[in-house]
């Protein structure tokens, strides 16, 4: 049974998702990821682990909800006054946060329990969202901005594709010229 039918949103449901999201944290920080299977995070969560496989099925699952839950942005994008600040600010941003370690582990738990996309989905979504605050804010203010698909194909799809399979010469001078050729299009 996939979790996403069992979830329901408050009450109990949520504080059982919010213990056992906690207690994937707090076990990877203090024990390691070796120490990350389903009875150790049950028993930190105070639940069975009959729980976990209910609402989740796996421990890939589970750590594809708590990575989803890590990839979501905390903030709106900062405003720099102008389309082009404004997407290389937040570009240089996701760079650098989706290829950290951590947002490389995030990225690879995200995807590796996710059978039927719904979680690759969601950040995709997360990142969508945020470039259309960046794309509403610049027409707000009078400049010509590009559709929100010619900036998810020309800036996030090419970070991601670089992070995942060649990371080797990523940084601001990379993520620049990605925002000014997308801009360019407009």
């Amino acid at each position: 049974m996939s979790r996403k039918a069992m979830a329901r949103p408050g009450g109990r449901s949520a504080r059982v998702q919010e213990a056992v999201h906690a207690a994937v944290r707090e076990l990877e920080a203090e024990q390691g990821r070796a120490a990350l299977t389903v009875p150790a995070i049950a028993a930190r969560a105070g639940v069975t682990p009959s729980t976990i496989y209910r609402r989740w099925g796996d421990l890939h699952e589970l750590l594809s909800d708590v990575a989803v839950e890590r990839l979501r942005p905390e903030a709106p994008p900062a405003d720099h006054g102008a389309l082009e600040a404004d997407l290389t600010a937040w570009a240089e941003h996701f760079l650098d946060e989706m290829s950290s370690p951590p947002g490389r582990a995030y990225i690879r738990d995200a995807l590796l329990g996710d059978p039927d996309g719904t979680n690759a989905g969601q950040c995709s979504a997360y990142a969508a969202g945020q470039v259309e605050v960046i794309l509403d804010r610049a027409r707000r203010r009078g400049e010509t901005a590009v559709g929100l698909e010619t900036v998810m194909d020309q800036v996030v799809a090419p970070i991601m594709y670089r992070i995942l399979f060649r990371p080797e010469g990523l940084g601001p001078a990379y993520t620049r010229e990605l925002v000014r050729t997308a801009l360019a299009m407009a």
